[in-house]
């Protein structure tokens, strides 16, 4: 893919980049929008001869979404598939150090890893600098997330990466950090010092629940960690498909719009959900469409607010148009630190007045 802008070398702004990149040369004539090229083989003697190695239409995304987070993005079939090339870089043997509170997925994953004898899993607190610093002494990955899922726990990623190089300097692990909740129009955390960066890009990148797809972006500063990445995504065959990649590079179009509109609401429901009496606590980063909150009473009665809404959504995922609830805690990998009665809120673009009416009325009959 030939954009007529690359990376933002230009000045534009993010919002604007995320619109621009990514799209055909503008002759006359030509399509505004890409193609999906689906194809599995090309002619020969061409850069590249088969569709798990490249494909056209991943690259466009893989150009917007490496310009909003200032490296470099391969994309993959799944947020979990891009999980799995980050922990697949650790070698037979190595440490995996990660906040007690991540998504539940991540936490099955590296179990499923440790009780196979491949890697040895040290879990610390999200807020802890000094403790997530010292756990790193001899560790081959630090797989952070923050916000965290679900408890919404904020981890100083620049703190960590500066004492990191302070007290490892060259021995330090590799920085992950999964910016999913986030998103790059919140922040991005390559230019804090992390050497990858993970999306589960079927939630706000895409923002249609109306597909799968995951990304690896990789620091410019880490050409190693790129190319060892690229090499698993091509050796164990987890690439996306190209209407997936099609269906996210459109969402991405929008990505600003969305979650500026989402978050406005989130602040409002937050504001009015700690003063609501079946409320006993809200989890909210400070920015951001995600909200978890604490019921009253205990798992039953959050149950009974996720089946009483009619214009939220009773479901799991989040990160689309519609709005979410769900509790966190029905899902078996959820560990027990996380409350029974704790339910996630991703807040979509509806009507700010419909999700709190029909919010309220849930909590009022729980």
């Amino acid at each position: 893919m030939a954009s007529p802008l690359r990376h933002g070398d230009d000045g534009l702004r993010p919002a604007t980049r995320a619109v621009a990149l990514g799209r055909p040369q503008p002759v006359p004539g030509a399509p505004v929008n890409p193609p999906v090229h689906l194809t599995s083989t090309y002619v020969a003697d061409g850069e590249v001869n088969y569709a798990r190695v490249s494909n056209p239409t991943w690259e466009a995304l893989e150009e917007v979404l490496g310009s909003l987070e200032s490296g470099t993005a391969l994309t993959f079939a799944s947020g979990m598939a891009a999980v799995a090339a980050v922990v697949g870089q650790v070698p037979v043997g190595g440490v995996v150090v990660r906040p007690r509170h991540v998504y539940n997925g991540t936490t099955g994953l590296l179990a499923e890893r440790a009780a196979a004898g491949a890697l040895t899993v040290r879990t610390v607190e999200a807020e802890d600098t000094e403790g997530i610093v010292r756990a790193c002494e001899g560790a081959d990955l630090l797989l952070l997330e923050s916000p965290s899922n679900p408890m919404m726990e904020l981890t100083d990623v620049v703190g960590v990466v500066r004492r990191l190089r302070e007290r490892l300097g060259e021995r330090r692990p590799v920085v992950a950090c999964d910016n999913t909740f986030a998103t790059p129009v919140a922040q991005q955390p390559l230019r804090w010092g992390a050497d990858l960066v993970v999306h589960s890009a079927t939630k706000y990148l895409a923002g249609h629940s109306d597909t799968l797809l995951g990304a690896v972006v990789v620091s410019p500063d880490r050409p190693d960690l790129l190319e060892r990445v690229r090499t698993y995504r091509t050796l164990h065959g987890a690439i996306p498909g190209p209407m997936e990649a099609w269906l996210v590079l459109r969402g991405v179009r929008t990505l600003h719009v969305r979650l500026e509109r989402a978050s406005a609401t989130a602040e409002l429901l937050v504001d009015r959900l700690e003063g609501h009496p079946a409320v006993e606590r809200v989890r909210y980063p400070g920015f951001g469409a995600m909200v978890s909150i604490e019921v009253a009473g205990g798992a039953d009665e959050a149950e009974a607010v996720c089946s009483a809404v009619r214009v939220w959504s009773h479901s799991t995922s989040l990160g689309g148009v519609e709005s979410q609830i769900e509790r966190r805690r029905r899902h078996p990998l959820e560990v027990d630190t996380v409350p029974e009665n704790l339910l996630r809120l991703s807040v979509g673009v509806e009507d700010p007045e419909d999700l709190w009416e029909d919010l309220a009325q849930a909590l009022d009959q729980r």
